[in-house]
């Protein structure tokens, strides 16, 4: 317990102002993508979830935070896509993470859920590589850092503001086909924000949902085309949670001068249709792994059954203030708000298992 709490306490530190700013580790254009070392040999790895390297969002983030530790560490660094893309196996995965060992890796950090099969493989085969799982859990490896976090609170703040803001028909777009719990708890956690904005101001809200057409994180023509019909019927927002979808949710947005909420990072930086997004720190929290990695704390922190789940009380998630756009409900509304769900004033269920329609919020749920 000493171990956990003491885990918890680096982490309100390392994630400190996470919520307040970009949500994850910001791009520093001095450092390439891909660098060439002198002996041929890489320290440290990133194996990417399905979608683009440079997705905006959760590829993106991560490889931000660990370029900027291997920059500022002057360790050597390469990331690894598995091959075949969107319909990458297990043993494409466990591929590219045993080519990042072959490399020289001492550290390889995976992004997504579906990287447990392969990297539960990897670990046991390269006991003395420690890998860092995102988005992941524990797999009581003692190389092994599971780092989770709590989607459904900056979700409930993302629905939250877009009511208060003035909108009441809605929409969410989301990745993984409905099988990625992190997408699933960002999700429901909006709903539930926007029933408790709509309830406070005494409006009905109407929200179109679905995962049609994200399930590969890639963006497409069918789910550009099904945004575009959202808001020709009316939806004023829609909530973008599936990485490089959100380049067909952006592209249909513009087009009928529509809103985007972003997810991940702060997405106002690559359209000026986001109103806001639903941030958490992925970025830092792969600075923090690979930092204890390096300093000999490793095991202690992480290894065995102490998965990280990050949220609002360790500044892990929220939405972002430095580029606040929003007229109509304030950061200063905003940060008392935060401090109740970090008190637990404000309860937030996680169980996406109960997403439904609510006294306020009527889901058209489309499959």
């Amino acid at each position: 317990m000493k171990k956990f709490l003491a885990l918890i306490l680096a982490l309100v530190m390392a994630l400190s102002l996470v919520a307040c700013g970009g949500g994850a580790a910001t791009e520093n254009k001095d450092i390439p993508d891909e660098m060439t070392s002198d002996d041929g040999t890489y320290e440290i790895a990133f194996v990417t979830d399905v979608g683009q390297l440079k997705d905006k969002s959760f590829n993106e983030g991560t490889w931000n935070g660990v370029k900027n530790f291997a920059s500022a560490n002057e360790k050597s660094y390469k990331y690894y896509q598995p091959a075949n893309g969107a319909d990458a196996t297990d043993d494409d995965r466990y591929d590219a993470m045993k080519a990042a060992v072959d490399n020289g890796a001492k550290v390889v950090v995976c992004a997504g859920f579906m990287q447990g099969t392969a990297l539960a493989k990897a670990a046991a085969e390269f006991a003395d590589v420690n890998f860092v799982f995102i988005d992941g859990w524990s797999l009581g490896m003692p190389n092994v850092a599971g780092i989770v976090f709590h989607e459904e609170q900056c979700g409930y703040l993302a629905g939250y503001a877009a009511v208060m803001e003035g909108y009441t028909k809605l929409g969410f777009c989301g990745g993984g086909g409905g099988t990625n719990d992190a997408c699933c708890r960002y999700g429901y956690g909006y709903v539930q924000g926007a029933e408790a904005a709509a309830a406070e101001k005494g409006v009905k809200v109407e929200m179109n949902y679905t995962w049609l057409y994200g399930a590969n994180f890639q963006p497409s023509a069918e789910l550009q085309a099904l945004a575009a019909g959202w808001y020709e019927n009316g939806t004023e927002v829609i909530f973008s949670c599936g990485g490089s979808i959100f380049d067909s949710i952006t592209a249909a947005a513009s087009a009928n001068d529509a809103a985007v909420i972003g997810v991940d990072v702060d997405q106002s930086f690559s359209s000026e249709t986001v109103i806001t997004s639903a941030l958490k720190g992925i970025g830092q929290a792969a600075e923090m792994a690979l930092t204890a990695a390096y300093d000999g704390t490793f095991v202690e922190k992480f290894g065995g059954d102490n998965c990280a789940n990050l949220g609002a009380a360790e500044n892990a998630v929220g939405l972002p203030t430095d580029t606040w756009s929003l007229q109509n409900w304030s950061v200063d509304d905003y940060n008392a708000m935060f401090a109740k769900i970090v008190d637990g004033t404000i309860a937030i269920d996680a169980d996406f298992a109960n997403l439904a329609s609510t006294a306020n919020v009527t889901l058209n749920i489309v499959k």
